[in-house]
């Protein structure tokens, strides 16, 4: 754990609104607030920029260190009554060896399942047998009966494989006892890997589970804890005559392929017994749950903008971000920037394996955020991880400590710039703004999932950060009713509007369905969200390819570096973006990557909804051969949706488009663009181009 460390319940809050600050601290702490307006370390930039704000509650706050409870499970309380003699059946498909898939307390006595180095073991009241080690990815029905003066645990594989000894039968003696009264079950605790249809069954009932709905009839189910059964929710309900229903504890992932998926159908909610499988983790987190350290009240007075509570003592700091937000229904500004908080949840705690001597030489040399993923565990990691097992991470939680959500955070040893991404990334852009003396207020993607297309429609634009990748549903229909409806939207990144998102209260899920650019890959007949029920993956995949809201979209990724854009012809009804820009290259040079169109890059492309009429007014060039056209534009090795060849599709295009509702756009098609604005002391033709663009659109 770190020593100084911690999180807000919300990301953002108006003024008059409270946010409660969760603090794990070895020692005591000042805290003060500050207004983060740019939060890059490198000295050849303007630097970091944190300026003090008075508030109230600004003052010393005691050591109390708070843990973090990882690994998901179920748990189940209540009154069973199983009598001397009964049977657990249920299904399981370990991925890891350990954990407890199911534990059964009742009346005083336990009964455990356990994995471990000799293989499955079922023990109760101290007394056990084992039979040997299921094969991991594979299912097994395991039957374990209790009574007679025997336990007896019996492994069946349900797809046996000839030549391999995974199945088993193993019985010992155990003393005769009464199991009833106060009953725990809990599934899945340290345990990785999926529990299907746990039973338990009045007497020594036969070894194969087959279909529960039978015993359920023939009435010799005490209890069955359907995992079919309200898969968007957090509950475990038992369809047995008790109705012993219990919770899920941090997350697991449901709507899971389970032992019966025929392949037949790809959406859980078409065959829900198909997908009755819950899949545990032991690094899934939801809330790291943590008191109440103290709580902050928005001053009515406060202007909106990025702002952080500062956590300070001996050798240890802490700056945790937050948004304040106009007062509800009194934009203060005809400018607001849209924070991609989406995004940075979706990244939040990324471990890249790439922190090394160098690395954190030059963390310590510019006294940059000097915490990383790849060396602290602890509040688990990002969507762009994998779970022990393998498993892609789907699940990520706003509730914890992100610290690559951080000022200062370096994401890459960028030999040509800052190496930043994301939050810290994103304030190149709204330094910039107030460099060049644009009022803006700000608003988080949260937030305009929540209050919809209302939230935006009193500000003449609406500016992203330079990675705005992640949309729910809200938010993606939001921005188009915007821009649909007058607004006028400058896009000043890359990778935009890319993944779809299902989101509940501070959590978010996504399943990486077939196509993109992914971390790991969704396994077939998992796309579907267990949030909601809509199918997952590309906003692409969902008929809403991003060239229909902003013009342009995801076209060529490479390494974190960036190269320039040149000028093309424009009509001369669009001169005015240019006013004062005489160079032809445009861009090579910035903070990000050494140049303004880099590492990911948006086309434009009318097959996917660039909007008839929309002018390229400039378009990247200079590219490394590492740069790769993106897969969901390859239909072959050579051969692409479009017809272009495969590597010109590598490339960044400025565009500026214009509505028949009287909206318009302007699209940078770049993640490196922000970190070009600030160059020259803010002087040079990206800045300039960019200013007259907001200038015309706040007009």
């Amino acid at each position: 754990m770190l020593e100084l460390v911690g999180y807000l319940d919300r990301f953002s809050a108006r003024p008059g609104g409270m946010l409660g600050v969760k603090v794990s601290a070895a020692m005591p702490y000042r805290a003060d607030l500050v207004r983060i307006r740019h939060a890059d370390p490198n000295p050849a930039g303007p630097g970091m920029k944190l300026i003090p704000v008075p508030a109230a509650w600004a003052g010393e706050y005691p050591a109390r260190m708070q843990a973090v409870a990882l690994g998901s499970h179920g748990v189940v309380e209540g009154e069973l009554g199983l009598g001397r003699e009964f049977t657990l059946l249920l299904r399981l498909q370990p991925w890891l060896p350990g954990g407890v898939p199911v534990a059964v307390e009742v009346g005083g006595h336990v009964l455990r399942l356990a994995l471990g180095a000799e293989g499955l073991r079922a023990e109760a009241d101290g007394v056990g047998c084992a039979v040997p080690p299921p094969l991991p990815r594979r299912w097994y029905e395991v039957s374990v009966r209790v009574g007679g003066g025997r336990l007896r645990l019996e492994q069946r594989a349900l797809l046996p494989i000839a030549g391999r000894g995974d199945e088993g039968v193993a019985e010992v003696a155990l003393a005769e006892a009464e199991w009833s009264g106060a009953a725990r079950i809990a599934f899945g605790h340290g345990y990785d890997g999926r529990v299907e249809d746990p039973v338990l069954l009045d007497g020594m009932a036969p070894a194969e589970l087959g279909r529960p709905e039978g015993l359920l009839a023939e009435g010799r189910v005490r209890a069955w804890w359907d995992f079919s059964r309200d898969m968007e929710a957090e509950a475990i309900k038992d369809r047995g005559p008790g109705g012993l229903h219990g919770r899920l504890v941090n997350l697991p992932s449901r709507a899971m392929r389970g032992s019966r998926w025929s392949g037949a159908e790809h959406c859980w909610r078409h065959a829900p017994r198909e997908y009755a499988a819950i899949h545990f983790h032991t690094d899934d987190l939801a809330d790291c749950g943590w008191e109440t350290a103290f709580e902050i009240r928005i001053p009515e007075g406060l202007a909106s903008g990025v702002y952080g509570v500062r956590l300070r003592a001996e050798g240890a700091e802490d700056v945790i971000p937050f948004y304040v937000l106009p007062p509800r229904g009194g934009a203060r500004e005809r400018i607001v920037f849209l924070a991609s908080t989406f995004t940075y949840q979706a990244y939040a705690n990324h471990a890249r394996g790439n922190l090394d001597d160098a690395f954190r030489a030059r963390i310590a040399e510019w006294g940059a955020y000097p915490h990383n993923p790849d060396e602290h565990h602890d509040f688990g990691h990002s969507t762009y991880n994998r779970h022990p097992d393998g498993s892609g991470i789907g699940i990520t939680t706003r509730l914890r400590p992100i610290l690559t959500m951080r000022p200062g955070f370096l994401t890459f040893d960028d030999p040509r710039g800052s190496g930043l991404r994301h939050f810290p990334a994103d304030s190149h852009i709204t330094d910039w703004l107030e460099e060049r003396g644009f009022g803006f207020d700000v608003v988080t993607d949260e937030d305009l999932d929540e209050e919809g297309v209302g939230l935006l429609a009193p500000y003449e634009a609406v500016v992203t950060g330079s990675h705005p990748e992640y949309h729910t549903q809200g938010t993606l229909d939001a921005l188009q009713a915007y821009v649909e409806g007058g607004g006028r939207l400058a896009y000043l990144g890359g990778n935009g509007f890319y993944w779809k998102v299902a989101r509940r209260g501070p959590v978010l899920e996504l399943r990486r369905a077939e196509g993109g650019i992914r971390a790991w890959a969704a396994e077939p007949g998992e796309y579907f969200h267990q949030f909601d029920g809509t199918l997952g993956g590309l906003w692409r995949r969902n008929g809403r390819p991003p060239q229909m809201l902003c013009g342009v979209g995801f076209s060529g990724q490479g390494a974190f570096e960036g190269a320039w854009y040149r000028r093309l012809a424009v009509p001369e009804r669009l001169a005015w973006v240019f006013d004062g820009v005489e160079e032809e290259v445009l861009g090579d040079f910035g903070l990000s990557g050494g140049g303004a169109a880099g590492f990911e890059l948006d086309r434009a492309d009318p097959l996917l909804g660039t909007p008839p009429g929309t002018v390229i007014l400039a378009r990247s060039e200079g590219h490394q051969p590492h740069f790769v056209t993106v897969p969901e534009e390859l239909l072959g090795r050579i051969t692409t949706v479009n017809g272009e060849p495969a590597p010109r599709l590598v490339r960044a295009e400025i565009v500026y488009g214009e509505t028949a509702g009287g909206g318009a756009f302007f699209s940078t098609g770049s993640i490196t663009f922000g970190g070009s604005l600030s160059h020259n002391g803010y002087a040079n033709p990206i800045s300039r181009m960019l200013e007259n663009v907001l200038r015309r659109f706040g007009a």
